[in-house]
């Protein structure tokens, strides 16, 4: 039994099991035990009892675009690292794309793990890309350690991503299939999206218009189809069409290997209350309409949704412009995914149990992090200490990320993330990040 350095102590603790009273013993960065409140704590051991802040397990944030290098204006791996602990985020993943060059062969892979290498608050691993033409280095990414691939149905917003077409999508599949790889898709059909109207301009009912729900439904089908014929393991990015949860359901009924995400601003946000020139709600697939968040809403409730996690997708405040043709598209949330996800969901009638299995061990499945998302021996010690009644107002200028341009400005919410543990160690206490203690983090090695 090794001997036991912290015992964390909460009247309510997020386990498997449950929300309890209960001390948690870590040694060596990894949970022991989780005891009753009122355990004895043993010689030597440091006791931090957070009283009724509740703990969770420290957040799982699967698809982040960190921008970094090359876009580092946008984000960069110390900001997003930063905003990440300051949220209750102990582990993210960074997407292949907007960072020059993406990681889309072995050597680019090597010049962003050291570039982020001196710069993660907390543990970063990285996605590889599936482009056209690339299929012959996908092999050398995965033994290097990726957690899978990224690609994009529709053009991605930058010309050295391309999209595959449904032949170089087949090739990607079939490759990464012989090798028991994830697959995670951009799903939209461009076919669809060539064929919306495509006005541009103020109006958020134009942009709507312009990203119609067959898009993604289509795009879903396809891929179910092919990860049926290819036996692969395929994974729905972002999805906001609440029609497609139907096909997901049926397809693992049917044993198809599908997964499915959502984003905060898919179950906050609402196509009503987006205010005509206001991009920074501009996000692809876009933010839809009140009873497609209800039908989002209860597909995490019975299981059609594996997670939640924050595409967190930022650019310099001039991308925003206030015509949705042209402004960039992304919405930035990561420091706030957790209150924002909370506030809604108390509504509802969820608990902090839910959020934990949307947010910390679902995305940890996903990925393939056997050692993250749940308060239980042999897990990493990573925490985010939440004080669940408590209320804020979100202050742009307070966010960590890089430029503070965000959805959820002014809003109050409810869930006040009051320090974040990674491996035993605090790394930020009432919204100041205390040390960077980050480790680039591996398939293999997760």
């Amino acid at each position: 039994m090794p001997d036991i350095q912290l015992v964390l102590r909460s009247t309510r603790v997020v386990t498997p099991e449950g929300l309890r009273p209960a001390s948690v013993t870590v040694a060596d960065g990894r949970i022991v035990d989780v005891l009753p409140h009122d355990a004895e704590v043993p010689t030597g051991a440091r006791l931090e009892d957070v009283g009724d802040d509740a703990v969770l397990p420290g957040l799982v944030d699967t698809h982040v675009h960190v921008n970094d290098p090359g876009r580092s204006e946008w984000e960069g791996f110390w900001t997003a690292t930063r905003a990440a602990a300051a949220g209750g985020i102990t582990t993210l993943i960074d997407m292949p794309l907007n960072s020059l060059p993406p990681t889309t062969t072995l050597d680019n892979l090597r010049v962003k793990q050291e570039v982020a290498r001196s710069k993660a608050h907390i543990d970063t691993g990285f996605w590889g890309g599936a482009i056209p033409g690339n299929v012959s280095d996908l092999r050398q990414l995965h033994e290097a350690g990726v957690f899978g691939f990224k690609c994009f149905l529709s053009p991605s917003g930058v010309e050295e991503f391309p999209e595959l077409d449904p032949a170089q999508l087949a090739a990607a599949i079939a490759e990464i299939a012989s090798y028991d790889a994830l697959l995670i898709v951009h799903a939209e059909d461009p076919g669809h999206l060539a064929a919306a109207p495509q006005r541009g301009g103020a109006a958020y009912a134009d942009f709507l218009a312009s990203r119609p729900r067959a898009a993604e439904n289509d795009a879903i089908a396809l891929l179910i189809k092919l990860a049926r014929e290819y036996e692969a393991r395929v994974h729905v990015l972002h999805l906001s069409s609440s029609d497609a949860l139907p096909l997901i359901a049926d397809a693992r009924r049917e044993g198809v290997r599908i997964t499915a995400e959502t984003c905060p601003h898919f179950l906050t946000l609402t196509a009503e209350d987006v205010p005509d020139g206001a991009t920074e709600f501009k996000c692809c697939p876009p933010i839809r309409e009140r009873e497609n968040q209800d039908a989002l809403w209860q597909g995490l409730a019975d299981g059609s949704l594996d997670c939640v996690v924050s595409d967190h997708s930022p650019c310099t405040t001039d991308l925003k412009t206030p015509d949705f043709g042209t402004a960039w598209g992304g919405i930035s949330s990561l420091q706030l995914g957790l209150p924002v996800v909370w506030t809604a969901a108390r509504e509802r009638g969820h608990g902090l149990e839910d959020i934990a299995r949307w947010m910390s061990y679902g995305p940890a499945q996903v990925a393939g992090l056997p050692h993250k998302g749940v308060i239980a021996p042999g897990h990493d010690a990573d925490f985010a200490v939440v004080a669940p009644e408590e209320t804020f107002t979100v202050d742009p200028g307070r966010l960590h990320h890089r430029n503070q341009i965000t959805a959820y400005a002014d809003k109050t919410l409810h869930g006040v993330v009051r320090g974040t543990w990674l491996r035993g160690e605090r790394i930020a206490e009432g919204g100041r990040v205390t040390q960077r203690a980050g480790r680039l983090i591996e398939r293999h090695t997760a």
